[in-house]
């Protein structure tokens, strides 16, 4: 690799999405080079190449920006998947951030002897290779890398549609079809959601327990944090859930023992906010079923004995961290199955100037933590003065 001419820079970020987008601007504002390298076309590609149509962000504008830019003050509470692209658009042109789009970062490995990383990239577009030396190392190339869809007897059997959420645009080419979500997290909530608008058979598989609230519940609750003890927040928050929805369990949807904000901060999980699913559940307008035990060519067979027929399944089961796969010395920070060695939040720090920034599970918020901990570090190693 010494052979080939490098471009030598003080960071390199990998992911133009919210995360890389965050630690540029930060370093920007201190004058530290960056170059952020970008496999897609465009920053913010999940945001506007595979999300759905309606999708809005579940927290208060007040815990979705970014640093170094609040929201508007006429910006809605709770924006749009329009509003925030836009709002992402705007942050790249104010903090002058150049992502170089169609690089695919094949290898990345720490040079002991140079102590410096070495990054190995394909452009996408012309199929040459560019390679880049560097002192800091930051990933951000997000939790929300590679589409999961776990392993399911019988799977590659059926004869319908199968695609994972990310790929889920809107339920109007479903009209009128039996439509099978997996997963009932926020996304499969709302896609179940949504489809049952568009007219379609929805059902969606409830496997493990989960809490579901309000935004207006989750936001209280996060102000509440702010001077009550979290034991106490998760009662009260709780109890206004069962005066809003009653008791779930009857609905086939189990709720856990622990609060729900125990939860999202101990083990990075959120509550599931109700966009009008568990309405339509109640109505029987869509139809919660258990775990799968087997798929058939045109029917799916459930752990309760049922088995249902249906023209599509749609896998909303989140996503893994795909990083491991190229860089080469991640055992600092990552596990080899892409998990975070070190929990929250201590997480973002490995060795030899090697970061991470958006795999701590706590969304626009989180990320925004990570980018100003991860300047912050590099501008102490470096000694640069604002």
């Amino acid at each position: 690799m010494a052979t080939f001419a490098k471009e030598e820079v003080e960071v390199v970020i990998v992911g133009a999405g919210p995360a890389g987008l965050a630690v540029s601007a930060c370093l920007n504002k201190l004058a530290i080079k960056n170059v952020v390298l970008e496999k897609e076309d465009c920053c913010g590609y999940l945001w506007k190449k595979r999300t759905y149509d309606r999708l809005h962000l579940h927290l208060s504008k007040d815990f979705c920006s970014l640093p170094l830019k609040p929201h508007a003050n006429s910006a809605p509470k709770y924006l749009s998947k329009n509003e925030f692209i836009q709002y992402l658009d705007e942050y790249v042109e104010n903090f002058n951030i150049n992502p170089k789009f169609q690089c695919c970062v094949e290898m990345a490995f720490y040079e002991k002897e140079e102590k410096k990383w070495n990054i190995k990239v394909r452009n996408v577009a012309t199929g040459e290779m560019e390679f880049y030396g560097c002192d800091f190392l930051v990933l951000a190339s997000g939790e929300n890398n590679e589409g999961y869809i776990p392993k399911v007897l019988g799977l590659e059997k059926f004869k319908g549609e199968i695609i994972h959420s990310s790929e889920y645009k809107s339920g109007q080419k479903y009209e009128g079809k039996e439509v099978l979500v997996v997963g009932s997290g926020n996304s499969g909530m709302e896609i179940a959601f949504d489809l049952s608008n568009y007219r379609s058979c929805a059902s969606i598989v409830v496997r493990n327990p989960i809490h579901v609230l309000t935004r207006e519940m989750v936001h209280t609750g996060m102000l509440l944090l702010k001077y009550l003890p979290i034991s106490l927040v998760d009662t009260l928050i709780a109890k206004c859930a069962k005066i809003r929805f009653g008791n779930l369990a009857e609905l086939g949807i189990p709720q856990p023992e622990e609060g729900p904000f125990y939860i999202k901060i101990s083990k990075g999980r959120s509550p599931v906010i109700d966009v009008g699913a568990i309405d339509k559940i109640k109505l029987g307008e869509i139809k919660v079923l258990p775990g799968i035990s087997k798929i058939k060519e045109h029917t799916v067979e459930f752990d309760n004995g049922e088995e249902h027929q249906f023209d599509a399944i749609i896998f909303a089961t989140g996503y893994k961290n795909a990083a491991t796969k190229w860089l080469k010395d991640h055992s600092s920070i990552f596990l080899d199955d892409g998990t975070l060695i070190n929990e929250f939040p201590n997480h973002w720090k490995g060795e030899n100037g090697l970061y991470c920034a958006g795999f701590s599970k706590r969304g626009l918020f989180g990320i925004s933590m990570d980018a100003k901990s991860i300047v912050d570090n590099i501008n102490i190693v470096i000694g640069k003065k604002i």
